[in-house]
């Protein structure tokens, strides 16, 4: 459960911190709320593309019992950028971009984790969805060893549609599976590369599998037949230096 000093509330004062710059990570709305302080928050955060979600007043009520007048929200530990910011400045650096897309990937410490070996093993970018992503909390910062604070995180309304983009701009589209594809090694994973890496439970929805060029895998000869995906993401990205170096 969330701490009261993890977020802030009232209408006026997320009301001015949206106006004043402050990313929103989480934004709760009570059900049935209505007045012009209520029309001035909603208009704040439908031109900011903030996501926010309808909730009973008892849900409010068991974060906080201080007088939160129908709105809780969460400011985001991190700034989130976006793909299509990031994407021609490594290209004008003359290198070949590497970006992780992660689809459904929830757990903060994996996230973290993710986030940490990226950084390490030289990529530029992760690309995670609005929903049904790991949140930024203090836990994934620690995971990823303080990485979160520098490595772009960039947080997109639409996985396929940015993964889309990255192929349009150029980028080799692989999907990690663990029953089919190539085996890594054997994989052309040089040039400019996106990795899409799926959750634990879901794997990778079936429209980014449609869209993909390549579907590698992992050999495994040991009894359990899977990696945790951080542990996944840290050897696809070893491989692709590995192959870049040669």
């Amino acid at each position: 459960m969330q701490k009261e000093t993890d977020f802030i509330f009232g209408l006026r004062p997320i009301i001015e911190a949206i106006k004043a710059g402050k990313q929103i990570d989480r934004l709760l709305v009570k059900q049935g709320l209505q007045g012009p302080l209520y029309q001035e928050l909603m208009t704040e955060v439908k031109n900011n593309g903030i996501n926010y979600q309808i909730v009973p007043a008892e849900r409010l009520d068991l974060l906080t019992r201080k007088t939160h007048q129908g709105v809780l929200a969460w400011l985001a530990l991190i700034e989130f950028q976006h793909i299509s910011n990031i994407l021609p400045e490594i290209f004008e650096k003359g290198e070949d971009p590497l970006i992780i897309a992660l689809d459904g990937v929830s757990d903060v410490r994996n996230f973290g984790a993710i986030v940490r070996s990226a950084e390490c093993l030289g990529a530029h970018a992760i690309v995670i969805p609005e929903k049904g992503s790991a949140r930024i909390t203090a836990d994934a910062v620690k995971t990823s060893a303080g990485a979160l604070h520098t490595f772009p995180v960039c947080r997109e309304k639409s996985i396929l549609r940015s993964v889309e983009y990255l192929k349009e701009s150029g980028l080799k589209v692989i999907c990690a599976e663990e029953e089919s594809g190539e085996d890594i090694s054997s994989a052309d994973m040089t040039g400019p590369v996106v990795i899409i890496m799926g959750s634990e439970d879901k794997g990778i929805s079936r429209e980014l599998l449609g869209i993909a060029d390549r579907r590698v895998k992992i050999p495994m000869t040991g009894k359990i037949n899977s990696l945790n995906v951080s542990v996944a993401s840290g050897i696809l990205l070893y491989e692709i230096v590995r192959q870049r170096r040669i």
